[in-house]
C-alpha cells in the first residue's frame, strides 16, 4: 500500500444546504445529485445550488461528486452533455457515473469515479475500469474483506466502500423488478422498492408457509467497528448512504464516523485525511437514534453460518431505532421498562410482540418509570421497546451544532515603515501582507505582545482559528492599525486559496483493454448506441439491450439478482444438513396479483428472483 494514503469519509446530501451540513460535521467529500440523470429521481439540483456546495466545501479542501449514475437514452445524450459542462464550470471535483457512453462523449476533463451500479465484484471487472480513466472505484455492497483486498492488489486507483446505510437486496444496477411491474426504472432514478414490501411465503402448490412478512427487506449496513479493517483491505472512501435523507440523519451518521476515522488516522502514520479542519460539536453522535431497520455487518465478514446475525428485517421495513429493554408492566395506556433509560414527553418508542408484529406509539407522559402512552396499543409484558424518535436529542440536531474551522499560523513585524502580517493555514496557504506605519513603528513603553496577540485572534466569523501566533518586536502599533491588517491578511488568503485550488483531471481511456466477458445481458444496462460501440471496441460480441429500452420482462430473465439468500436467512440452506427449517423447493413470493419465483444457485451461494 502507498504510503501516506488518504483516507475519505463521502457523505450523502439530497441538496446543498444538507451538503453544506455535511461539511460542517466532518465529511470530506459529498455525493450529490445534479439537475437530472442521478441515480434517485427525487433528489435533483441546480447548477447554481450546486456551485454554493461547491464553493463552501472547497475552503476546507473537501470535494463534490455529481451522481448521472442513470442508464442514459440516445435521445438524452446531448443534454447529458450540456448539463456535464455547467457541473464542471461550477467547479465540481467528479461525477459518479454508470452509464459507459460518458467516456465516449464531448465532455470538459472531469475525474469520473465508476458507481456502484456499475457492479464491480470482481479484480478483473476493477482491472478495465481503472483503464477506461476511471478515478476513483465504487465496489459492490456485497464484498468481504477477503474480496476486497483481491481487488486493491490488482488496482492502483482508490477503492471506495460503503460502510453505513440501507441496504438494496439486489446487486446495484442489477434490479429490474421496478422496471418490470411498474415501468419505473431503478436504474433511471425511479425504484419502486418493491424489496420493502411484505410478502407471503408459498410453496409450489400455493400452501403458505409465511404469511404477510418483509422477506426481501434487508437491515442496515453498519461497518462502523469494520474501519481499520476495511482500510488494511483497501477501502479509501467511506460511503454513507442516503440522498434521500434528511438533514439529522446526516449530521449524526456523519459526525460519528468522523470520530472513529479520526481514533485510526491519529494512531497510524501511514494515513492522511484527504479535507483539511477541525469540527466541534454540541452532541454525542450516536447512530442508533438515526433511521435504520436494525443493523447487519453483511458480507464484510464473510458468509456467516445459516444460525448467525440475521441480515433481514422481516417484520418490518420501517426504522427500529434504539433499544431501551422489555416490558414489565403492561396496563392500558400506562407501561413501565426493565430498565432505566431517559425518556422524555414527545418520544418516539416501537415494539415487537412474540409474534413478530411491530408497531409504535408516542409517549404523553413521563412519571418516574412509568410510561403513559397517548394512545392505546396491544403491547405486552415482555416485548421489546426501542426508541425511534428522541425529542431531546432531534432537537440539539435542529439548531446548529457543529463548527468547522481551519487552523493557521500568523507571525507579525515591522520592516521599515512597514507593519507586515505572514499567514499559513493548514491547507498549505500561505501569504505576507502589509500596510504602511505613517511614523514608523514606536517603541513600546510597556509589552504589547499579548495585546497584539489578542487583536490577531479575534477571527470573527471566518471559518479560521488561530493556532500559533509569533509577534516579532515590541512596538506600539494601534490596535485599528492591527485589526485592518488581520482583516485583509484573511481576505487576500481566502483569494489565494479559492485560486490555488486543485482538482483532479479525467484519465484516458485505454482503447487496447478488453472487457472480461464477451456477453452483456439484459441487466447490464446498455441504452444507448454510444454504449453498445463502447463495449463492441473492448470485445464483447452480444449485447442484450437493457429492458428499458427492449421492453423484455419474462420469466426467463430474472428481475434480481441477489448474494442474499432468503433460503440461508430462514434456517433452510440446502447445503446445511443440520438446518432446523427446511423449506420444499421451489418457493415463491405472493404480494397481492404479484407472484416471484425464487431460484437459488447453492455453488455461487447466489439467490435469483423471477417473474412466476
Amino acid at each position: 500500500m502507498n504510503k501516506h494514503r488518504k483516507i475519505e469519509l463521502l457523505a450523502p446530501a439530497r441538496d446543498a444546504a444538507i451538503g453544506i451540513e455535511a461539511i460542517k460535521h466532518g465529511a470530506d467529500a459529498v455525493y450529490i445529485g445534479a439537475s437530472a440523470f442521478g441515480a434517485r429521481s427525487q433528489a435533483g439540483n441546480s447548477i447554481d445550488d450546486i456551485k454554493r456546495l461547491v464553493d463552501f466545501a472547497h475552503l476546507y479542501e473537501a470535494r463534490i461528486y455529481c451522481t448521472v449514475n442513470t442508464i442514459i437514452y440516445d435521445n438524452e445524450l446531448k443534454a447529458v452533455e450540456r448539463m456535464v459542462h455547467e457541473l464542471y464550470h461550477a467547479g465540481v471535483d467528479a461525477l459518479i457515473v454508470q452509464d459507459m457512453a460518458l467516456l465516449r462523449l464531448d465532455l470538459p476533463p472531469i475525474a469520473l469515479h465508476a458507481s456502484t451500479q456499475c457492479d464491480l465484484r470482481t479484480p478483473e471487472k476493477a482491472m478495465f475500469l481503472e483503464q477506461m480513466g476511471f478515478s476513483q472505484l465504487v465496489l459492490a455492497r456485497e464484498l468481504s474483506l477477503s474480496e476486497i483486498r483481491e481487488i486493491a492488489i490488482k488496482v492502483k486507483v482508490p477503492l471506495e466502500g460503503f460502510c453505513h446505510g440501507a441496504l438494496c437486496v439486489s446487486y446495484s444496477g442489477r434490479c429490474q423488478i421496478s422496471q418490470a411491474l411498474k415501468g419505473r426504472s431503478a436504474n433511471r432514478g425511479e425504484c419502486a422498492q418493491f424489496c420493502r414490501l411484505s410478502y407471503d411465503l408459498e410453496d409450489a402448490h400455493g400452501n403458505t408457509l409465511m404469511k404477510s412478512k418483509h422477506l426481501l427487506s434487508l437491515r442496515d449496513f453498519n461497518a462502523s467497528d469494520r474501519l481499520e479493517q476495511m482500510i488494511n483491505a483497501g477501502i479509501s472512501s467511506f460511503k454513507i448512504e442516503g440522498r434521500l435523507k434528511d438533514v439529522d440523519y446526516v449530521k449524526n451518521v456523519v459526525a460519528y464516523y468522523r470520530r472513529a476515522l479520526d481514533r485510526i488516522i491519529s494512531s497510524r502514520n501511514d494515513l492522511l485525511r484527504s479535507s483539511c479542519g477541525t469540527t466541534t460539536l454540541s452532541f454525542t453522535p450516536t447512530l442508533e437514534k438515526s433511521f435504520n431497520r436494525s443493523f447487519t455487518h453483511y458480507f464484510i465478514d464473510g458468509r456467516q453460518p445459516s444460525s448467525g446475525t440475521s441480515m433481514a428485517s422481516i417484520h418490518t421495513p420501517k426504522s427500529q431505532g434504539e433499544y431501551l429493554g422489555k416490558v414489565s408492566t403492561a396496563r392500558g395506556n400506562m407501561i413501565t421498562l426493565d430498565s432505566v433509560t431517559a425518556i422524555a414527553n414527545g418520544d418516539g418508542l416501537s415494539y415487537i410482540d412474540n409474534h413478530g408484529n411491530y408497531d409504535g406509539f408516542r409517549v404523553n407522559k413521563v412519571a418516574g418509570n412509568r410510561l403513559f402512552l397517548k394512545d392505546s396499543c396491544a403491547i405486552s409484558r415482555g416485548d421489546k421497546v426501542y426508541r425511534t424518535y428522541d425529542k431531546a436529542f432531534n432537537d440539539v440536531l435542529a439548531k446548529p451544532s457543529a463548527k468547522r474551522t481551519i487552523n493557521l499560523d500568523l507571525t507579525l513585524w515591522t520592516a521599515g515603515k512597514q507593519l507586515c502580517l505572514k499567514t499559513v493555514d493548514e491547507r498549505g496557504c500561505a501569504v505576507v501582507h502589509s500596510i504602511a506605519l505613517d511614523n514608523g513603528p514606536e517603541p513600546a513603553k510597556l509589552p504589547q505582545a499579548e495585546r497584539q496577540r489578542q487583536v490577531l485572534a479575534r477571527l470573527g466569523d471566518t471559518i479560521y482559528r488561530l493556532k500559533q501566533c509569533y509577534i516579532v518586536g515590541d512596538y506600539f502599533i494601534p490596535v485599528s492599525v492591527i485589526a485592518q491588517l488581520r482583516r485583509e491578511t484573511i481576505e487576500l488568503l481566502e483569494r489565494t486559496h479559492r485560486t490555488s485550488y486543485h482538482r483532479d483531471l479525467r484519465k484516458p481511456e485505454n482503447k487496447e483493454a478488453s472487457f472480461p466477458n464477451r456477453i452483456l445481458e439484459s441487466a447490464d444496462n446498455v441504452a444507448n448506441h454510444i454504449a453498445e460501440q463502447f463495449y463492441r471496441d473492448h470485445g464483447v460480441t452480444t449485447i442484450e439491450p437493457a429492458i428499458e429500452v427492449s421492453g423484455m420482462a419474462n420469466d426467463s430473465h430474472p428481475v434480481m439478482h441477489t448474494r442474499y439468500c432468503l433460503r440461508r436467512e430462514l434456517g433452510a440452506c440446502l447445503k446445511d444438513k443440520n438446518a432446523h427449517n427446511k423449506l420444499p423447493s421451489p418457493l415463491f413470493l405472493r404480494n397481492g396479483n404479484t407472484l416471484l419465483k425464487i431460484d437459488c444457485n447453492c455453488s455461487k451461494c447466489e439467490m435469483k428472483i423471477s417473474l412466476a
